[in-house]
C-alpha cells in the first residue's frame, strides 16, 4: 500500500499550518522554467466518505473519499497549489445519505463537511443532486465552503440554480476558470419534484459557450466540469447532453472533465485533455498542464489514478460528523426499524436464501432465470399498484436476501434506489416494445456458445423482468425480435389490448417516455418509495418463503451442458483460471485456445 513518507508528511503539516493547502501559498514558480499546474478531478462519489458498503456491513478495499484524501494529500506535498474539483453525483447513493443525512434537518452534512476538509475549490451539480427537489438540494449544499456550479440550469429570470455558472481560481499566478454543467436530462428523471419545473435545463454546449464569452480575457486556463458522458444519452440528434458536443463547439477548452457514466476516460483531443473516473471514489483524474512564463500551455496530460493502492485517511474518518453518521448508519442497518420509527428491531425473516447459486462464476443467475428476488419485488409492486403487469430490475448482480433475520441493509441490497411506483396504461404492442427494449441487454446466442452473455454497452440496471404475463426471450434472434409467446391470463396478448403497468418513476421517464415506448401518462403514483414498500411487506408477512412462478424463460439456445468441453471451461472459470465470459460467450470452437491460455 502507498503510504506518505515522513518527509512528505512533515511537508504536508507545514503546508497546513501556513494555510498553503487552501490556495494562500506563495508561488512555487521559478521565472524562466516551465511550471506544472495540477488539477485533481473527482466525480460520482455517491455519498461514500468512509469507504464502506453498508448493505454488506464491510469496509471496501478500493474506494471512498477517505482514500481519495490520502491521494490528494500526497499530491499536495509536491503540488501545494493543486486545484481540486468535483463533477457531481456526490450527496446521493448510500444508506448514510439517502436514509439518514439527506432526511435530517441540520445544516451540517457529512459529505459536504468532508469535502470542506479536503479543500475542494469547486463542485458541479450532478443529476442525483436533484433527487430530493431544489430546496433540499440547496439546503444540503449550503454548507459548502466552495462554489457549486451549474451554468445550464436557470430560472425564468436567468438566475443560476446555485448562484454561479463558473468560478475563477487564481493559483500560482495562473487564472483558472472552471465552468460547470449538468446533463440537461434531469427533468426526465426528476420532473415533478419540488422546484424542478421552475428551472430551464439548457443544452450544455450552449451554456459553456455563453460562460466562455462572459469570462473573456479574465482567465488563462479554461476547465469544463461536465456531469455527462462524452456521447449523448438521449439527445443524439442535437447533442444537448453530450460532452463531446461541448468540446466540438468550444475547442479552446484546456481540460474537460466528464462524469455520470461511472467509466474510466483518458483521452486527448487536439490540445484538450479529457478525463473521467469510476464511481464511489474508486479513481481520481490528475490533469497536469505545463505552462510557460506567460501561462501558455506547453503540454498537457491526464492520468487516472486507482485508489486501491491508498490507505483511507484516518483524519477524514475522524471528522466528528463523518464518524457520527458512519456509526449511526451501521446501527440503522443492523438494527432495522421498529413500527414507531426507532432502530433496534429486525424487519422480518426469510425461510431460506432468495437467489440460486451461479452456474458460472460472474454470470448472475438472477438475470438468466426467474428468481424469488424479482418475483418478490414485482409481487409487491402489483399489490401496491393494483396493476396487471409489473416490471423491475435486479440492480446489482449479487443482490440476494439471506436466510433468517432481514435488516435494512438487506432491503437496500435488493433495491438500492429511492424510486417511487407509477401505474400506467399501456397497449399490448407498447408492452412488447418495452420488453424488447429490455431484452437488448443480452448478446445474441451463436452456435457453439456454452453460456449466455451480456452486451457491455447496456448497464445491468436497464434490464427489467416482468410479472403478470408469461413470455419467452429467444436469444437466437437479433435485438428487437426476441420476445415470443406473450400470454396474459392464459390467452395470447393482443396488440390493441389495454393493460395497466406498474413501473418505477425512473424507468417511466428515462425509457418509456423519453424513447417513445409508451404514449400513456401515469394514472397513479405511490406515496412511499418502493424500498419502503418492501420493508412494509416483510413487517406484514414474515417469515417470507421464497417463491417463483417461472413466468419467463430464455429459449433459442443450446448451452451444451452435457459436453465435457463445456464442463471443463466452466470448471476453469469457477476455479478462477479463466475470466468469466460476461460480455462475450465462450464458444466450443475456441476450446483449445481457451484451455491453452491457462497452461
Amino acid at each position: 500500500m502507498k503510504k506518505m513518507t515522513f518527509i512528505a508528511s512533515l511537508a504536508m503539516v507545514l503546508l497546513m499550518i501556513t494555510g498553503c493547502v487552501t490556495g494562500s501559498q506563495p508561488s512555487a514558480r521559478v521565472t524562466g522554467e516551465p511550471f506544472e499546474l495540477v488539477i485533481i478531478g473527482t466525480s460520482d462519489m455517491h455519498a461514500n466518505p468512509w469507504g464502506f458498503s453498508y448493505e454488506d456491513g464491510k469496509e471496501t478495499t478500493n474506494n471512498g473519499m477517505a482514500r481519495l484524501y490520502s491521494f490528494i494529500s500526497e499530491e499536495r506535498t509536491v503540488h501545494p497549489g493543486l486545484i481540486l474539483i468535483d463533477a457531481g453525483d456526490t450527496i446521493q447513493g448510500t444508506i448514510l445519505s439517502d436514509d439518514l443525512a439527506n432526511k435530517d434537518n441540520r445544516k451540517e452534512h457529512p459529505v459536504i463537511e468532508a469535502m470542506n476538509f479536503m479543500g475542494y475549490d469547486a463542485m458541479t451539480l450532478g443529476n442525483h443532486e436533484f433527487n430530493w427537489g431544489i430546496d433540499k438540494m440547496k439546503e444540503i449544499l449550503s454548507g459548502a465552503d466552495f462554489p457549486v456550479l451549474a451554468a445550464n440550469v436557470k430560472d425564468a429570470k436567468g438566475r443560476y440554480v446555485m448562484g454561479a455558472g463558473h468560478t475563477i481560481i487564481n493559483r500560482d499566478g495562473v487564472k483558472v476558470a472552471v465552468i460547470g454543467v449538468v446533463t440537461p436530462d434531469v427533468p426526465i428523471w426528476d420532473g415533478g419534484k419540488e422546484g424542478i419545473e421552475d428551472y430551464v435545463f439548457e443544452a450544455a454546449s450552449d451554456a459553456v459557450k455563453a460562460e466562455i464569452a462572459k469570462i473573456g480575457g479574465k482567465a488563462d486556463i479554461i476547465i469544463v466540469s461536465a456531469h455527462m458522458g462524452l456521447y449523448a444519452e438521449f439527445d443524439e440528434e442535437n447533442g444537448s447532453d453530450s460532452a463531446q458536443k461541448i468540446l466540438d463547439d468550444n475547442p479552446e477548452i484546456d481540460v474537460l472533465q466528464v462524469a455520470h457514466n461511472h467509466v474510466t476516460v483518458n483521452l486527448t483531443e487536439g490540445n484538450t485533455v479529457i478525463g473521467g473516473v469510476r464511481n464511489s471514489g474508486r479513481e481520481a483524474a490528475k490533469f497536469t498542464l505545463t505552462l510557460d512564463d506567460d501561462n501558455n500551455v506547453i503540454s498537457s496530460e491526464v492520468e487516472i489514478v486507482d485508489m486501491k493502492d491508498y490507505e483511507p485517511s484516518e483524519e477524514l474518518r475522524a471528522l466528528p460528523i463523518v464518524k457520527e453518521y458512519h456509526e449511526a448508519t451501521i446501527a440503522f442497518v443492523q438494527g432495522g426499524i421498529g413500527e414507531d420509527g426507532s432502530t433496534g428491531a429486525s424487519l422480518g425473516q426469510t425461510t431460506k436464501r432468495f437467489q440460486p447459486e451461479n452456474r458460472i462464476q460472474g454470470l448472475p443467475e438472477g438475470k438468466l432465470q426467474d428468481t424469488p428476488v424479482m418475483d418478490l419485488i414485482n409481487t409487491i409492486q402489483l399489490e401496491a399498484s393494483g396493476a396487471d403487469v409489473s416490471a423491475a430490475a435486479l440492480f446489482k448482480n449479487t443482490s440476494d436476501l439471506p436466510e433468517g433475520n432481514i435488516n435494512y441493509g438487506n432491503i437496500f441490497d435488493i433495491y438500492k434506489f429511492d424510486n417511487t411506483l407509477y401505474r400506467v396504461k399501456v397497449t399490448g404492442a407498447e408492452l412488447k416494445a418495452y420488453m424488447e427494449w429490455s431484452a437488448e441487454c443480452y448478446n445474441q446466442w451463436q452456435e457453439g456458445d456454452i453460456n449466455i452473455s451480456f452486451d457491455p454497452e447496456y448497464p445491468g440496471y436497464l434490464y427489467d423482468m416482468f410479472q403478470g404475463v408469461d413470455y419467452e426471450i429467444d436469444l437466437s434472434q437479433p435485438k428487437g425480435q426476441r420476445i415470443k409467446n406473450i400470454m396474459f391470463k392464459g390467452a395470447p396478448l393482443a396488440d390493441d389490448q389495454v393493460l395497466t403497468l406498474a413501473v418505477n418513476n425512473y424507468r417511466y421517464s428515462s425509457a418509456l417516455k423519453s424513447q417513445g415506448l409508451v404514449n400513456g401518462t401515469k394514472e397513479w403514483e405511490s406515496s412511499s418509495s418502493i424500498r419502503d414498500m418492501i420493508v412494509a411487506y416483510f413487517a406484514a408477512n414474515s417469515p417470507v418463503e421464497p417463491f417463483t412462478d417461472n413466468n419467463w424463460k430464455i429459449t433459442g439456445v443450446d448451452l451444451h451442458e452435457d459436453d465435457p468441453r463445456a464442463q471443463e471451461l466452466i470448471r476453469l472459470v469457477n476455479e478462477g483460471k479463466l475470466e468469466p465470459p460476461y460480455s462475450k460467450s465462450f464458444n466450443l470452437a475456441d476450446y483449445d485456445k481457451l484451455v491453452a491460455s491457462v497452461k
